[in-house]
């Protein structure tokens, strides 16, 4: 059987240019800018996805805590922030603090059982693997702070990819 030069060229680009596209879901957009940033976690196993304007961000960790109602113990986890390299203190912006639950913790929260402040915590999934799911504050949505409506945009583009399958 022979195969012509043509297809078996056209096969070879196929097959070595598959890999790139494979974690990339059709018609997806990993960021409002198209050419994304990538912060890659390893410790908590996720990706996530910023346009260019981001490029020389900073991780500033920090941790939330709360209280479970149903078994009157403190919970408490790790909040990861990507901080926008134009933030100052003199002129803070709109960090994306990415909260990290524990399944059962994350379980809990989805039963509105974590309270934080007297308040109950209703976060925003934005995606899980095999060890963690991870939330935003839905705080975020609510910011006046300079950069909330850019963070909201980026969070409408579904940024995190886990790294750790389920």
């Amino acid at each position: 059987m022979k195969i012509s030069l043509g297809i078996l060229s056209l096969a070879m680009m196929w097959a070595a240019t598959l890999p790139v596209f494979a974690g990339v879901p059709q018609g997806a957009s990993n960021s409002p800018a198209g050419d994304a940033i990538v912060y890659r976690d390893t410790r908590y196993g996720f990706t996530f996805s910023l346009p260019q304007g981001w490029k020389g961000y900073t991780i500033v960790a920090e941790k939330w805590e709360a209280s479970d109602a149903q078994n009157g113990s403190v919970e408490n986890g790790p909040v990861v922030c990507i901080r926008h390299p134009e933030w100052t203190k003199e002129n803070p912006r709109q960090d994306i603090p990415i909260m990290v639950f524990t399944l059962a913790q994350w379980d809990s929260a989805e039963k509105g059982n974590l309270y934080v402040g007297g308040l109950a915590i209703s976060p925003g999934e934005l995606g899980r693997n095999r060890k963690y799911a991870f939330a935003v504050s839905r705080r975020v949505e609510d910011s006046n702070v300079a950069g909330a409506k850019e963070v909201n945009e980026i969070l409408q583009h579904s940024p995190l990819r886990p790294l750790w399958s389920k």
